[in-house]
């Protein structure tokens, strides 16, 4: 069963390439027919895909599902002063800052697919009910693949909140794919443009991975990182991302940073994933790259993708914490659901992460 969903991902969106197209006269990423990361990535086409499944048949990692933490919807709707982050699944989060709300690569869907009958199947249970969410106030979106831009998600959100909707950010070329959903409030961003909305400077940032939702559209898309700053409290959303020297540069333009959003999970067989999917050894580069104080772990616990175990990350992540030797308490993951208040990491000074 899981060889056919990913042959009929595959022939949808699972293929990433080095894309040596000649780039625009203006910026490295931009090719006459899409875009390309700063760094080449190895190709993995679908050859590879197929070699991938029949290479680990009988060897797939454990498929769970984790408890969801209780928390207070109620709260959460009326909270206008406390910084909390809640963890609703996946790599969506719920940030709530000064009363303001923003929601990123938000998936409450069963399965991360074109359809709600084949693709990958959620194991664990969304954290927060979609009707729970508070009024949001602005979305941020990563890139365009199913498991961060889900149509049933962002078309529910726009109907629960038709009277006042979010505004979406998002990357290069995905402003027409939202559109065509019906919603109308999309801010389109290229690597380091920068916005503002709600008292938030808005930028966007390079991340190295890849786009698309059919075998006609390949990297057409933008695919980008994401950094929020206010009152001089930095936040970084790393998107979906393999490990390169872009983290370096984020931090070195816009860090350090307060609290980030880097993924863990998803990343065997590294042959295959490394391009594009970080370990938690690489999550934690991230997390030194940028010059975190509190990084949190995302993209793991809630869609089986690769060949890990689904609870393989956090350990991983421990153990890569205890190497570094840097404080468990500095890089952590949430339980779905689970809400954490963030006003201790704000009022702490800048850490020396030894970079």
């Amino acid at each position: 069963m899981r060889l056919f969903i990913w042959i009929f991902l595959a022939t949808l969106s699972f293929s990433f390439t080095a894309d040596e197209s000649e780039p625009s006269m203006t910026k490295r990423h931009h090719k006459k027919d899409g875009f390309k990361n700063n760094y080449p990535i190895d190709d993995h086409g679908f050859s590879s895909i197929i070699k991938w499944q029949f290479s680990t048949m009988g060897k797939k990692g454990k498929v769970l599902s984790f408890p969801v933490e209780k928390n207070n919807p109620e709260w959460i709707r009326n909270n206008t002063s406390e910084p909390v982050v809640t963890w609703i699944n996946h790599s969506t989060f719920l940030i709530q800052i000064d009363g303001v709300n923003i929601l990123t690569d938000p998936i409450f869907s069963d399965r991360c697919s074109p359809v709600q009958w084949a693709g990958p199947k959620r194991t664990t249970p969304v954290g927060l009910a979609l009707d729970s969410l508070p009024k949001i106030d602005f979305v941020i979106i990563s890139h365009d693949h199913y498991d961060h831009l889900d149509t049933g998600s962002i078309e529910q959100i726009e109907s629960i909140q038709k009277d006042n909707p979010p505004v979406w950010f998002v990357p290069l070329k995905v402003k027409e794919r939202l559109v065509d959903w019906g919603v109308k409030n999309v801010v389109e961003m290229d690597w380091w443009d920068s916005d503002s909305h709600s008292g938030f400077e808005i930028h966007c940032v390079p991340a190295q991975h890849f786009s698309g939702r059919s075998l006609s559209d390949r990297n057409s898309t933008l695919w980008a990182g994401w950094v929020l700053i206010k009152d001089n409290k930095r936040f970084f959303f790393a998107g979906d991302t393999g490990y390169s020297p872009d983290f370096k540069e984020i931090g070195k333009r816009l860090g350090p940073f307060d609290v980030s959003f880097i993924p863990i999970g998803a990343y065997n067989p590294r042959w295959f994933m490394r391009g594009v999917h970080v370990d938690p050894y690489e999550a934690i580069k991230i997390h030194k790259d940028v010059q975190s104080k509190f990084s949190i772990g995302m993209h793991w616990g809630t869609f089986s993708l690769a060949d890990e175990d689904m609870d393989e990350p956090p350990r991983a992540l421990k153990d890569g914490l205890q190497k570094e030797g840097i404080d468990e308490s500095r890089f952590v993951v949430m339980k779905n659901g689970q809400m954490m208040h963030l006003k201790s990491y704000l009022s702490e000074p800048s850490l020396d992460l030894g970079n």
